[in-house]
C-alpha cells in the first residue's frame, strides 16, 4: 500500500471514528461499567416512563406518543452521542412547543419531528451549532421561567380535576379561578396528596450525605434505599396512585379522573404523514409545513440550545468534553428516525440525565436499558396504564418543572448588569403569549443591546487649541454619522474652530462606508482650511485608506509625531500620552 493510500484510509478511520463514537468507548468497555450502566438504564427507565405519560399530556397528543417518544433517543445516542450521561426523550419544553405548533394533532406532531431531525441534521453537517451563541442567556432563562409557570399552571385544572379550560395562559388562569368552586374532592386530595410525597423525596434525596466505607452496613443500605426510593420518586408515586385507583374500582365508585384505554402494542413501523384529513378536508404537505410555521426553526433549535447545555453542563462536572456538532447528529438522526415511529420531537432531559450520572453510568450504553424497559412497558403494561390518576401525572409535571423556574436570576441580573434584565423580561412576559414571539423577541431585544455599542462606540475627546478624538470601541460603519455628528459639534461648530486628530489606535478594520465618511470630513476640514489627521493607524487599516487615496490624508505614527505636525497641541497630547503634569482643558467620554 503507498503512502498516499495509507494515510487516506487514516483519515478515513478518523472521520468514522468521530462520527461514531461508540467505537471509541467500545473496545474498552468491561463487567464494571455493564454493572453500573445496567443500573443507571434501569432506574432512568423507571423515571422516564410516568414522564412520558405526563409529557404527552403537555403535548396535547395521546398518551401512547409519550412513550412512542422515549426509546428511539436511547439506541441512536447510544451510537453518535458524545456524552455518557444524556438522556434523549420528550421534555417539557420541547412538549409545550409541540403543544403549540402541532395543534394536538397526532400527524402534524410526527411531521414536525422529521422535519426536525432533517433540520439539525442539516445543521450539524455544516456545523452551524455556532448559532446557538447569539441567543443569550437572560433569553434563555426568560423562557425557561415562562415555560416552568405556563406548564405547572396548566396542570392545576388537571389537579383539581377540572374540565373544559382554555389552553391560552391568561385565558386559562382566569377560568381557573372563576370554576375553583368545581373542584371534585378526589382528584384534588389526590393530587396534592401526590404532591407533597414529591417533594419531601425530593428533599430526602437532596439531604442524604455521600456514603462512606467506615460506616457500619445497616447505615450504608438505609442510605442506599432511601436514595433509590427518593430517584425512583415519580415511578413510585405514580404506582401507589393507580393501586388506589384500581382499589376504588373494584368497590364500584372512581373518584378519580383517570388516564383510561392506551393502546397496547409497539408504534407501527411507517412513514411520517405528508398528507392528513381534517374535517373532511385534506390538508397536503405543504399546507401542514404552514400550519406549523414558525416551529420548523423554533423547535429544532430549542432542540439543540437543550441538549448542549445539559451535555456541557455534565462533561465540565465530569470533566470531559463533548462535540456539540456531533450533538446535532445524534439529535438529528434521533428525530428522523424517531419520526417513523410515531415520535414527537425529542431533546436531552436535564432531570433524567441528573439522575443518570448520579446513579454512576459510564458510557450511553445504559440508554439501551432505558429503552428496553419503555419498549417493554408498551408491549405488556399499558393495559395497566389505565388506572392511573391524571391527578397524579399532573403533580409528576409539576415537581419536574418548579426547578426550571430560577428566580435568583431577576436579582443577579439586577446586581450584575441591569440592562440584561430587559431582553429576560420580554421573553419572560410575552411567551405568556405566545412561545414564538417571546423567543424571537428576546433574540431581538439582546442583538439591538449587541449591536448599540458598535452604532454608538464610547469616543474619548480631549479639547484644547486642537482636538483629540479617540474611538475606543473601534469604528464600523453604523458608527461613522455619530463620529462624524461628534467631529462637527466639538471642532466645526463652535466659533473657534479647531483642528482634529483622529487617533485610530482602538480601530482594527474599516469598511467602504467608514472610508466615504472620513473622505467627506477631510473635504469639509479642508473647506474650512483646518487640518484633520490621523495617528496609531494599524498597517492594514492604514493599507484601506491609502488605497482609497483620500485628498488631503495625512498620517502620524505616534502622538508625538502628530504634535509636532500640528505644532498646536502641548497640553491635550500630554494628557492623551499620560503626563500627570499636564492640564487639559476639557476632557470627556461621548457615548
Amino acid at each position: 500500500m503507498s503512502e498516499g493510500s495509507r494515510e487516506c484510509w487514516k483519515q478515513c478511520c478518523r472521520t468514522t471514528a468521530k462520527r461514531l463514537p461508540v467505537l471509541g468507548w467500545l473496545p474498552k468497555y468491561s463487567l464494571r461499567w455493564l454493572q453500573l450502566d445496567l443500573v443507571a438504564g434501569l432506574t432512568v427507565g423507571l423515571t422516564v416512563v410516568p414522564q412520558a405519560l405526563a409529557y404527552a399530556e403537555v403535548a396535547g397528543l395521546p398518551m401512547q406518543y409519550g412513550l412512542y417518544s422515549s426509546f428511539m433517543g436511547c439506541f441512536i445516542y447510544c451510537l453518535l452521542g458524545t456524552s455518557k450521561d444524556v438522556t434523549l426523550g420528550p421534555t417539557a419544553i420541547m412538549s409545550l412547543l409541540v403543544s403549540s405548533y402541532a395543534f394536538h394533532e397526532p400527524a402534524l406532531a410526527v411531521l414536525l419531528t422529521f422535519l426536525s431531525g432533517c433540520i439539525q441534521l442539516v445543521m450539524g453537517l455544516l456545523q452551524l451549532g455556532f448559532i446557538l451563541d447569539f441567543i443569550s442567556h437572560p433569553v434563555i432563562k426568560g423562557f425557561t421561567s415562562a415555560a416552568a409557570v405556563t406548564i405547572g399552571f396548566n396542570q392545576v385544572k388537571t389537579l383539581l380535576g377540572l374540565h373544559n379550560i382554555p389552553q391560552q395562559f391568561v385565558l386559562q388562569v382566569y377560568y381557573t379561578f372563576c370554576r375553583i368552586n368545581e373542584t371534585r374532592a378526589g382528584d384534588a386530595i389526590l393530587g396534592v396528596s401526590c404532591l407533597t410525597v414529591l417533594m419531601v423525596l425530593q428533599q430526602m434525596k437532596k439531604g442524604i450525605p455521600r456514603t462512606h466505607l467506615l460506616e457500619v452496613l445497616p447505615v450504608r443500605i438505609s442510605r442506599h434505599i432511601i436514595w433509590i426510593t427518593a430517584t425512583a420518586r415519580n415511578a413510585l408515586v405514580v404506582l401507589f396512585a393507580g393501586l388506589v385507583a384500581y382499589a376504588f374500582q373494584m368497590t364500584g365508585s372512581q373518584p378519580f379522573s383517570l388516564t383510561g384505554t392506551i393502546p397496547q402494542g409497539l408504534p407501527p413501523l411507517q412513514p411520517p404523514p405528508f398528507s392528513i384529513i381534517v374535517s373532511n378536508h385534506t390538508l397536503y404537505f405543504g399546507e401542514m409545513v404552514q400550519a406549523i410555521g414558525p416551529g420548523l426553526a423554533v423547535v429544532p433549535l430549542m432542540g439543540l440550545l437543550e441538549t448542549v447545555a445539559i451535555a456541557k453542563a455534565f462533561a465540565s462536572q465530569n470533566n470531559y468534553q463533548i462535540d456539540p456538532n456531533q450533538e446535532l447528529l445524534a439529535m438529528g438522526f434521533t428525530n428522523l428516525l424517531g419520526s417513523f415511529v410515531s415520535s414527537y420531537p425529542v431533546t436531552g432531559s436535564f432531570g433524567r440525565t441528573a439522575v443518570n450520572a448520579q446513579t454512576g453510568v459510564c458510557t450511553p450504553a445504559g440508554g439501551l436499558i432505558t429503552g428496553a424497559l419503555v419498549l417493554l412497558s408498551l408491549a405488556y403494561l399499558t393495559s395497566l396504564f389505565y388506572y392511573i390518576p391524571k391527578a397524579a401525572l399532573a403533580a409528576v409535571i409539576i415537581c419536574a418543572v418548579a426547578p426550571m423556574f430560577d428566580a435568583r436570576i431577576f436579582r443577579t441580573l439586577w446586581q450584575v448588569k441591569r440592562l440584561d434584565l430587559v431582553p429576560l423580561c420580554v421573553t419572560f412576559f410575552l411567551c405568556f403569549w405566545e412561545v414564538q414571539y417571546g423567543i424571537i423577541a428576546g433574540v431581538m431585544v439582546s442583538g439591538i443591546l449587541l449591536l448599540y455599542p458598535v452604532a454608538r462606540p464610547r469616543i474619548k475627546v480631549v479639547m484644547d487649541e486642537a482636538i483629540v478624538i479617540k474611538p475606543e470601541n473601534g469604528l464600523q460603519f453604523p458608527a461613522i454619522e455619530f463620529l462624524r455628528n461628534i467631529v462637527h459639534k466639538q471642532a466645526l461648530s463652535e466659533p473657534q474652530q479647531r483642528s482634529v486628530i483622529l487617533d485610530c489606535s482602538h480601530i482594527s478594520s474599516i469598511d467602504y462606508t467608514v472610508v466615504l465618511g472620513l473622505s467627506e470630513l477631510l473635504q469639509e476640514f479642508q473647506h474650512q482650511e483646518l487640518r484633520f489627521i490621523f495617528t496609531g493607524l494599524q498597517a492594514h487599516v492604514l493599507e484601506v485608506l491609502l488605497a482609497a487615496d483620500l485628498e488631503g490624508f495625512r498620517n502620524f505614527s505616534t502622538l508625538n509625531d502628530a504634535e509636532k505636525g500640528l505644532g498646536e497641541l502641548h497640553i491635550a497630547i500630554g494628557g492623551m500620552l499620560g503626563d500627570n503634569s499636564s492640564v487639559l482643558t476639557t476632557t470627556g467620554i461621548i457615548q
